[in-house]
């Protein structure tokens, strides 16, 4: 049998990822109730970060402890790799001697080529194209909230960027319609338009994407890399910060999300994080939960409480 890789949404079937979503929800009442689940004894995930992190490295970390497994960090400085060797060196290497590896860096194409020549599986810890497990937990913070997310209406303001371009993938993958908006030349990139086809539409004002809908996310206008980009970003931008107005035009039920961190003032007013419909807080614990049902699914696959 073939190795399985997380690199995107795209990765799983509808079915699968449904599936990661309800291990994650069984598994955070495991961790609630104190009950303890060590399917990775004596495992080791990598984890490769070419990017900060705080959620991302807590959450893969936290993860293999409380599964009963170890995780070793690894950035550039501390690695061969920031030393010129090639990426297909490093990962055959690397999955010689770990049980999977995840990776957060700048060029999807680094995963990709990662992926090709490791005999474990590798995660996509984030992607200039893709954010992958932040979305899958998204998805498992609105089924918790709300029920299924089939059928409803997301709305994306704010810049087209990996989040948004995983929001295309959700939107197959969970059947539901997607409005971004974004202003113009700060589009997702046309793949994923393509492929979410009629599930997405593109529209310039903000309060017309919001409109109605079931979910409103946004993230930073500037993201890392970008950072020489950043004033002017929010010059072009200013019309797209999410406040509690805007949330308004929405369902009365409507759920806020933000994958964190935050700008508050920009991207978002200063007091919506704290809006009684923002669930920022649990969509952040969250990536703990679903990275675990993934690290399981991947690692220990067929294994159950």
């Amino acid at each position: 049998m073939s190795v399985r890789h997380f690199l995107s949404l795209m990765d799983c079937t509808p079915e699968e990822l449904h599936s990661l979503i309800r291990r994650g929800i069984e598994l955070k009442d495991l961790r609630q109730r104190g009950i303890l689940h060590e399917p990775l004894r004596q495992r080791v995930l990598g984890m490769v970060f070419e990017k900060a992190s705080t959620r991302t490295r807590l959450s893969f970390e936290a993860g293999m402890i409380q599964l009963g497994g170890q995780a070793i960090f690894l950035s550039p400085r501390d690695t061969q790799l920031g030393r010129g060797e090639p990426i297909s060196d490093s990962a055959i290497v690397m999955s010689r001697m770990l049980d999977a590896v995840m990776i957060r860096t700048f060029a999807h194409q680094n995963v990709l080529d990662f992926a090709a020549h490791s005999r474990v599986p590798v995660i996509n810890g984030l992607t200039d194209d893709l954010h992958p497990c932040q979305v899958l937990a998204d998805m498992q913070t609105f089924i918790e909230h709300r029920g299924s997310i089939r059928g409803k209406t997301v709305a994306w303001v704010g810049d087209g960027n990996n989040m948004c371009n995983t929001y295309a993938q959700a939107a197959v993958q969970f059947d539901f319609q997607l409005r971004i908006a974004c202003p113009a030349g700060f589009e997702p990139r046309r793949e994923f338009l393509e492929l979410a086809g009629d599930r997405v539409t593109l529209l310039r004002d903000p309060r017309e994407a919001v409109a109605g809908a079931d979910l409103v996310s946004t993230d930073v206008w500037a993201s890392m890399g970008q950072e020489e980009e950043a004033e002017a970003r929010i010059q072009r931008f200013r019309p797209y910060q999410v406040d509690r107005a805007l949330l308004d035009l929405a369902a009365p039920d409507v759920l806020f999300m933000h994958c964190l961190p935050a700008h508050r003032g920009e991207e978002v007013s200063h007091d919506l994080l704290d809006d009684p419909r923002s669930v920022v807080w649990d969509q952040a614990e969250n990536r703990l939960h679903a990275q675990k049902a993934l690290l399981e699914f991947l690692v220990a696959p067929g294994y159950r409480a």
